[in-house]
C-alpha cells in the first residue's frame, strides 16, 4: 500500500534539512493537521463497541483530564474479566489528543481487551510532574471503576506513541523505582504487579538523543518539560544541568530487572529510531522481555507514528503482535 501524507509530510520532504525544530514550530504544524487526522485516522468507525467518551477521571472539571472506555460488546456481567490497555497519545507534550487514536483503540478493543484512551494536561503550561500526575490519576480511575466495564483492574497494560509512550514507560518507572516517584512527589496509584506490560510505539524513551548534535528538536523541549526554576538556571553550565535534570525525563535511566515485558515498534525512518534501539538493548542487559518490531528503511509507511493509520499493512503487523503480546502477558 502507497504511503499517504500525514503529520509530519512536510518534514518528511524536509527530512535531510531539520535540525533543532523549535517547539512553536512543532506546535504550528500540530494544530495545523489535527482535525484532518482526526477525520483521517477515524474513517469507517469500528462498530459492535460501547464507547464511553469524556469519562473526567480527576472530577476537576479540566477539559484535558478526560478519558474515553472502549469496550467488547461481550464485556459485561456474568463474563470473564479482560485485561486492560491504558493508552496516552503522543503529540510532543505540547499538542495531540485522544480523539484522533479512537480507531487505533477500538481496533484493540475488538481483539478482547477494555481500552482506556487518556488525555492529560500539555506543555508549555505544564510541565512533567503535572502530566505524569493526570495519567497517575488515569490509573487511580481505571483501578477503581474498569470493572464496571468488564475489565481486570489487576491485568493492566500501559501503552503510547512518541510523547504519549514516554508518559506510559515514565509512570511504569516510576511504579517500580521509589525515587522516581518521590522526584515528581507521586504516590502510585497502582502495584507494579498490575501492570503486566508496555507498549512503546516510536517513543521518546532516551532523553540522551536530544543532545546529539544536529538533533531534529530543539533542547527546549526538555526545558519546557521541567520546573521553571531549572529552565531559567545561569547560562554557565545550564547544558550539563539540563542533562542531568533530563534524567528524570529519561525511562531508560530508570529500568531494572523488576520492569514489566515491553513490546516496542520502530521503524529506521521513526526519528526516535536511535532511541529506541538503545532501549531495546538497555532493556535486554536488565533480563526485562522484550517484543520488537524494527522496519527498515525500505518500508515507505513507517514514518514516525505510522502505527496510528490502520491501513497500512505494517500497522496490521503491529496490532497481531500487540494482541499477541497482550494475550501473553496479561491474558
Amino acid at each position: 500500500m502507497k504511503a499517504q501524507p500525514g503529520t509530519f509530510a512536510l518534514a518528511r520532504s524536509a527530512r535531510r534539512y531539520l535540525r533543532r525544530v523549535p517547539v512553536w514550530v512543532w506546535r504550528l504544524l500540530m494544530h495545523s493537521v489535527s482535525s484532518s487526522e482526526k477525520a483521517r485516522f477515524n474513517k469507517d468507525p469500528i462498530t459492535g463497541l460501547e464507547y464511553t467518551l469524556d469519562v473526567d477521571f480527576v472530577g476537576a472539571g479540566h477539559r484535558y483530564q478526560l478519558l474515553d472506555v472502549i469496550t467488547p460488546s461481550s464485556a459485561g456481567a456474568g463474563s470473564t474479566a479482560l485485561p486492560v490497555y491504558v493508552y496516552f497519545h503522543g503529540g510532543g507534550w505540547t499538542s495531540g489528543d485522544k480523539a484522533a487514536l479512537t480507531k487505533y483503540c477500538a481496533s484493540q478493543a475488538e481483539a478482547g481487551m477494555v481500552v482506556a484512551n487518556v488525555n492529560y494536561r500539555v506543555a508549555p503550561e505544564f510541565h512533567m510532574a503535572h502530566v505524569l500526575d493526570d495519567a497517575n490519576a488515569a490509573l487511580n480511575w481505571v483501578q477503581r471503576n474498569i470493572g464496571r466495564y468488564g475489565g481486570d483492574p489487576h491485568r493492566l497494560v500501559l501503552g503510547g506513541d512518541s510523547a504519549g509512550g514516554q508518559i506510559a514507560a515514565l509512570l511504569t518507572a516510576a511504579t517500580i523505582r521509589p525515587e522516581l516517584a518521590r522526584h515528581y512527589s507521586l504516590t502510585p496509584a497502582v502495584d507494579v504487579q498490575d501492570i503486566k506490560g508496555l507498549v512503546q510505539h516510536c517513543s521518546v524513551v532516551d532523553f540522551s538523543v536530544f543532545f546529539e548534535k544536529g538533533f531534529v528538536l530543539s533542547l527546549n523541549f526538555v526545558r519546557m518539560l521541567l520546573p521553571g526554576h531549572v529552565v531559567r538556571e545561569p547560562k554557565p553550565r545550564r547544558h550539563e544541568r539540563l542533562r542531568r535534570a533530563a534524567r528524570f525525563l529519561s525511562p531508560i535511566e530508570w529500568l531494572d530487572s523488576r520492569h514489566p515485558p515491553v513490546f516496542v515498534t520502530t521503524s529506521e525512518r521513526d526519528y526516535f529510531y536511535a532511541a529506541n534501539m538503545n532501549y531495546i538493548d538497555r532493556l535486554r542487559e536488565h533480563s526485562v522481555p522484550v517484543d520488537a518490531l524494527v522496519y527498515d528503511w525500505a518500508q515507505t509507511n513507517t514514518e514516525h507514528t505510522w502505527q496510528q493509520n490502520y491501513r497500512y499493512p505494517e500497522s496490521q503487523e503491529v496490532y497481531r503482535r500487540l494482541h499477541a503480546f497482550v494475550e501473553r502477558v496479561a491474558g
